[in-house]
C-alpha cells in the first residue's frame, strides 16, 4: 500500500487541515531551526580550531581530509542502519522522460535470481515522494519499503513482477544486474552467486563490490 501524500495547493486547503497537524508542523520546524543553528555554531567553532592548528603547522592538510573522508563515510553508514538518516535521492530527471534502462533477459534468469534486484536497498527521489504511489520505510525515510522476506513491498510474490511498474524509481529502470558480482559470478555463462538464496542477502555480502 502507498503512504498518503498530503499535497496543499490552495490556501483554502490548507485552512482545512487540523489544528493539531498545524501544531506538529510548527514545532518540528522550530525545533529543525533550532537544532540547524546550534549544528552551525558546532561547526563554525570547529572549523575555526582546524585552520588555526593548520596555520600553526600542527596537522598535515591532505591526512586531515583523507582522515575527514573515512569518518565521513563510517558515520553515513551508522545513520542510515539506525534510521536516523533521511535518503533522497535526485536525478536531474523525471522517471517519465528516463529511458536510458538496462536490457536484461529477466525472463531467462528469473529461476536463477529468483528476482534478487527486488531486494536491494534504494532511496526515493522527491518526484517519487511527491507522487504517492511508491511505499517507504516509514522508520527509514526515504528508502523503498521492504517486506519481512526481504522483497519490495510491491513485487508479485507469485509472479516476480512490479506491480506499480508505470511508477517505479529510476534506479529500478536503470538498473543492470549484469555486473554486479553480488548477484551474478559470471553473467554471461548464467553463474549465480552462491549466497543470493540466504535470507539476509544482500545484508550477507557487506564489503563485496556490487560492479565489476
Amino acid at each position: 500500500m502507498s503512504e498518503p501524500t498530503i499535497q496543499l495547493t490552495t490556501s483554502d486547503e490548507r485552512a482545512q487541515l487540523p489544528q493539531e497537524i498545524l501544531k506538529a508542523f510548527i514545532y518540528t520546524h522550530n525545533r529543525s531551526n533550532a537544532n540547524t543553528s546550534e549544528v552551525h555554531l558546532a561547526c563554525s567553532s570547529l572549523q575555526a580550531v582546524v585552520e588555526l592548528l593548520l596555520e600553526r603547522g600542527l596537522i598535515d592538510r591532505d591526512e586531515l581530509a583523507k582522515r575527514q573522508n573515512a569518518a565521513a563515510e563510517t558515520l553515513r553508514r551508522q545513520y542510515m542502519q539506525r534510521g536516523m538518516g533521511v535518503a533522497v535521492q535526485e536525478f536531474g530527471v523525471s522517471k517519465y522522460q528516463f529511458h536510458a534502462g538496462a536490457h536484461v533477459d529477466c525472463e531467462n534468469r528469473i529461476h536463477l535470481c529468483h528476482a534478487a534486484c527486488c531486494k536491494l536497498p534504494l532511496a526515493l527521489s522527491k518526484e517519487d515522494i511527491q507522487e504517492g504511489k511508491v511505499a517507504w520505510e516509514l522508520d527509514q525515510p526515504y528508502m523503498l519499503a521492504h517486506g519481512a522476506d526481504g522483497y519490495c513491498t510491491h513485487m508479485d510474490r507469485e509472479e516476480h513482477t512490479c506491480t506499480v511498474y508505470e511508477h517505479r524509481p529510476i534506479p529500478c529502470r536503470g538498473y543492470d544486474c549484469s555486473h554486479d558480482q553480488r548477484i551474478w559470478q559470471d553473467f554471461e555463462n548464467y553463474k549465480i552467486h552462491p549466497q543470493i538464496n540466504e535470507p539476509d542477502w544482500p545484508a550477507c555480502l557487506a564489503g563485496e563490490p556490487a560492479d565489476g
